[in-house]
């Protein structure tokens, strides 16, 4: 079985394959929160305690990390725990098959090119990917599989921190559908500002996006992914697709092209 491992800024997420090619399979995932202190034996007893009884079944693994400080933990976890297993961590140098036509391709972060990987070979057309995590990245794909650069914004979390952080009389709240737009309570005005007011930010971008897109090919594949992906997705207008498995499909295809 191959062992997806995404690290990010907020949350670690693993994805247990089982197959290859059309017939791979993820057969189970599991989340847990981002602390740059973590060491490679926290990391490995943490992880293994996840897989549980998959834990003895792994046979590649296939990581990224956006954190400095825990891809070097995670470098040295899985030399001293899976030295015998086949693995690759994605950075710059490793094949991929995508192009990076931006200013500096070392600028690219691994989690923006495993997504470009994984839509275009879902989808095969010219695609825009909005990321949901601790930041929101939107990004833009070509007909080709290029990756052409994107924007970033604020994400939804770090947005709703900072607000009860800076404004005395605001407190953070769960994160909801409010019952309409014009709130009726602090807590509502905070609710429809945060789910409606991303949407609208996310449909502005891709609009914006999928202009620059038009001379490119049509149709554009907006793609949405990222743990906080379902809270804008019933309110934004031009999103069409949801695979919250994206980066673990990237991982896997890369895994599959450097390991044939």
């Amino acid at each position: 079985m191959l062992l997806t491992v995404d690290v990010g800024n907020t949350n670690i997420v693993l994805g247990l394959y089982r197959g290859r090619g059309d017939e791979a399979e993820l057969v189970r995932d599991w989340r847990m929160r981002t602390d740059a202190r973590i060491t490679a034996d926290e990391l490995a007893l943490t992880m293994r305690g996840l897989l549980g009884p998959h834990a003895d079944l792994v046979t590649g693994i296939s990581a990224l990390s956006t954190v400095p400080a825990v891809l070097r933990e995670l470098r040295v976890m899985l030399d001293r725990y899976y030295l015998a297993v086949p693995k690759i961590v994605v950075e710059p140098g490793v094949r991929t098959g995508v192009a990076l036509l931006v200013d500096n391709p070392k600028e690219v972060g691994g989690d923006r090119l495993v997504n470009t990987l994984a839509a275009y070979h879902l989808f095969g057309t010219a695609c825009v990917v909005v990321d949901f995590g601790t930041s929101t990245n939107v990004d833009a794909i070509s007909s080709r599989g290029e990756f052409l650069g994107g924007a970033f914004a604020p994400g939804i979390e770090i947005s709703v921190d900072a607000l009860a952080a800076r404004a005395a009389a605001l407190r953070k709240v769960e994160l909801v559908r409010p019952r309409s737009v014009i709130g009726k309570s602090t807590v509502e005005c905070l609710q429809s500002g945060i789910v409606f007011g991303f949407a609208g930010q996310v449909d502005g971008l891709v609009n914006r996006i999928v202009r620059e897109l038009s001379s490119d090919a049509t149709p554009v594949t907006v793609i949405a992914t990222g743990g906080l992906a379902p809270l804008v997705l019933g309110e934004s207008e031009t999103i069409t697709e949801h695979v919250p498995e994206l980066t673990l499909l990237g991982l896997r295809l890369v895994y599959e092209r450097n390991m044939r």
